[in-house]
């Protein structure tokens, strides 16, 4: 067994590719290498602003020798089928053949025994391969050449078994290709000279000497651990941003920490302004006092050890932070020269959807929506939601959120306290927005959760009206996470809504074109996302299908709760048995409906009882029937499943002693519409035909 080391040296590779290209190459490098006959023990790969490497350990020095079995013709077949077989395995005559009898007749048979290939015979194919198949977000050409990259490629490693493969990646269209080599190169500035290696051990080694790393999560360290050393020396407090570490890992080779300073002028300026500044604008790590404020200090990643010790570097990213922070004051400065309420009538030139109006007609809407979405959130007064509604979007035509529009609903929490409005809706405007993501945190402040809910659902009800509906993996507008969003608001503050109700409120938004069934259809599409969410919480996805196709109920809350007690009772022995005598019992009636012609679904006649165990079986029913439908309507879910159980041991019995085909007809009739009692008392709680392993009746 042997290693093989392929490195893809290129211009710089954007930091967002890194991770994904690492994974493919190692994925890409594995399956080739098998299909090939040469499966490794195991592939590694590593990403970085200028190369991207892989490692594949316990490569085969040479494929194995192989032995294949042709069947040829039939013997007396004509010679030109003959000499295609023959000319296809390779073979000379029928000599190197073998008569064998079979089943079919006598036929030809011809023992192919090839003997592997060295493994360096079939890695320039394989490289190549895997070149051609990378899938970059994008890509390009460059030059005449066909061939695509994310960046010009500059040079090819391949090294196995300690050589180098001869070979080398054709660009097409005229270009040079370029031959595979065992020299990397080290930093760019600090160590340009070409690193000549022949091992992965060696390559990191001496990658390491020439000031480069080539494992981002190491860099990444590196980072971290750098910052932590300089916040800790300043009496500060560095707070890892993860997503922020593995960019500027994807930035530099060679990560050099530095401390910066921000002038105390600019510290006036929000919280959130500065740190949007810093990470998101110039990919600088905000620091933090001991008590949790902004510090006037900042973290930045050279790619350099400068002769000055990083004085040049430093003074040079504060001056451009400057620049960025003199901008934002001024902006914050003008926009306060003005109410935030002022600003609201700019947004009818903000277009919010082509066929859906401006962000004015949306605000308008809110302001209608609001009030009654907020009647059903406790804590949530109507007049301050449509106050929040009025002034929600308004900052997103300050100056301040134009230029950083990371920050709308934060700067118009700010300016809205400027102007003396309510906490309460000032906060409003800042969480409406919220969650941003799956893993978003849901606004607690019940006006907030009342603005989130009604702007979700004025969006979800204009693009339902105009049909653009998710569809498979497409949705350009975001509609499942609004529908998702949504629910988290209802089921972390358990909310009790008239979803139908809001969702018709938001459809008459749109004015009388709405067409019918739009709110019937939101609800559907909430129903399906809730499915998944309570799926990705534990729930069984056929317990959830079970008990929504049952009710037309737009309580969420209450959705949940029936279904967590159907679950439960599902995981008892009570309730693994009624579910099979569930199944039995729409077995039997399925089987004979469709053998009458006929639908077995009448009242049960109480005089053709004759057995107990009938008498019995009705009796528990009609009880069970009344309990369940007095605990679902006062939400005792438990008592239900508990009157559900009850039903286990009458229908044992009905089922032991009871013939249910008798043969006299008035009789094996009554019977059946008795077990079809049986299916019609569980639907009540849910369609137990949808719970896994049950067939449909």
């Amino acid at each position: 067994m042997a290693e093989l080391l392929l490195e893809f040296r290129s211009e710089e590779i954007p930091a967002r590719m890194q991770r994904g290209a690492a994974a493919e190459l190692a994925r890409l490098l594995g399956a080739e290498l098998a299909r090939r006959g040469l499966s490794a023990d195991s592939a590694e790969a590593f990403a970085g602003p200028r190369r991207l490497a892989a490692v594949a350990s316990g490569v085969p020095r040479r494929r194995p020798d192989t032995r294949e079995e042709r069947r040829g013709p039939r013997v007396g077949a004509p010679d030109r089928a003959v000499q295609g077989f023959l000319r296809s395995a390779g073979l000379e005559s029928l000599s190197q053949c073998e008569r064998r009898e079979t089943p079919k007749g006598s036929f030809w048979f011809a023992a192919l025994e090839r003997r592997g290939a060295p493994a360096a015979e079939l890695l320039p194919e394989i490289v190549r391969a895997v070149a051609e198949a990378m899938p970059w977000p994008k890509s390009m050409r460059w030059g005449a050449g066909r061939f695509r990259w994310v960046r010009p490629l500059r040079g090819v490693l391949c090294i196995f078994d300690g050589a180098v493969v001869p070979g080398a990646l054709p660009l097409g269209g005229g270009l040079d290709p370029i031959p595979f080599s065992g020299a990397t190169a080290g930093h760019r500035w600090m160590a340009p000279a070409p690193v000549a290696v022949a091992s992965f051990a060696e390559y990191r080694a001496k990658l390491e000497a020439a000031c480069v790393v080539c494992d981002g999560a190491e860099r990444a360290r590196r980072i971290a651990d750098g910052a932590r050393k300089l916040a800790a020396r300043a009496g500060l407090e560095f707070r890892a941003d993860p997503a922020l570490l593995e960019e500027t890992a994807g930035l530099v080779e060679w990560p050099v920490p530095l401390l910066g300073a921000i002038d105390a002028d600019f510290m006036t300026l929000p919280p959130e302004v500065l740190a949007t500044a810093m990470k998101t604008h110039q990919k600088y790590f905000p620091l933090y006092r001991k008590d949790g404020a902004s510090a006037d200090r900042f973290i930045v990643v050279a790619n350099i050890e400068a002769p000055d010790g990083g004085a040049a570097v430093r003074a040079g990213n504060e001056r451009v932070l400057r620049a960025r922070l003199h901008d934002a004051r001024f902006f914050r400065d003008r926009d306060r020269e003005a109410a935030l309420e002022s600003r609201a009538p700019r947004l009818d030139n903000v277009v919010f959807h082509a066929r859906l109006g401006s962000v004015g007609d949306k605000r308008r809407r809110l302001e209608a929506l609001a009030p009654a979405v907020a009647r059903h959130v406790p804590g949530a007064a109507p007049e301050a939601a449509a106050r929040a509604a009025r002034l929600c979007k308004a900052d997103l035509v300050t100056r301040m959120v134009v230029e950083f529009p990371e920050l709308q609903g934060v700067m118009g929490r700010y300016y809205a306290r400027a102007d003396g409005e309510a906490p309460e809706v000032a906060d409003a405007i800042a969480e409406h927005y919220a969650p941003a993501g799956a893993g978003g945190a849901c606004p607690e402040a019940p006006l907030s959760a009342a603005l989130a809910l009604a702007d979700r659902l004025d969006t979800l009800a204009g693009f339902f009206m105009i049909g653009e509906r998710p569809t498979g993996s497409k949705d350009p507008f975001a509609l499942r996470r609004a529908a998702l969003g949504a629910i988290r608001i209802v089921m972390e503050r358990r909310l009790r809504l008239p979803l139908h109700a809001l969702a018709e409120a938001a459809a008459a938004g749109y004015g009388a074109e709405a067409p019918a069934g739009v709110a019937a259809d939101i609800l559907a599409f909430a129903a399906e996302r809730l499915r998944v969410h309570m799926r990705d919480r534990g729930l069984r996805h056929d317990v959830a299908g079970a008990v929504f196709a049952v009710t037309g109920d737009d309580d969420l809350v209450r959705l949940r709760r029936r279904a967590d007690a159907l679950a439960a009772f599902l995981d008892t022995a009570a309730g693994a048995d009624l579910l099979a005598a569930f199944r039995r019992a729409a077995n039997i009636v399925r089987r004979e409906e469709k053998r009458d012609g006929a639908a077995h679904d009448g009242p049960v006649e109480r005089g053709a009882l004759t057995q107990p165990a009938e008498l019995a079986l009705a009796d528990g029913l009609d009880r069970a029937a009344r309990d369940i439908a007095g605990a679902l309507a006062g939400e005792r879910f438990d008592d239900a499943m508990r009157a559900l159980a009850r039903l286990r041991g009458p229908v044992d019995r009905f089922f032991d002693e009871v013939t249910v085909n008798a043969a006299e007809p008035r009789l094996r009739a009554n019977r059946l519409r008795l077990l079809a009692r049986i299916r019609e008392a569980l639907s009540a709680v849910a369609d137990f035909s949808k719970i896994e392993g049950a067939r449909r009746a």
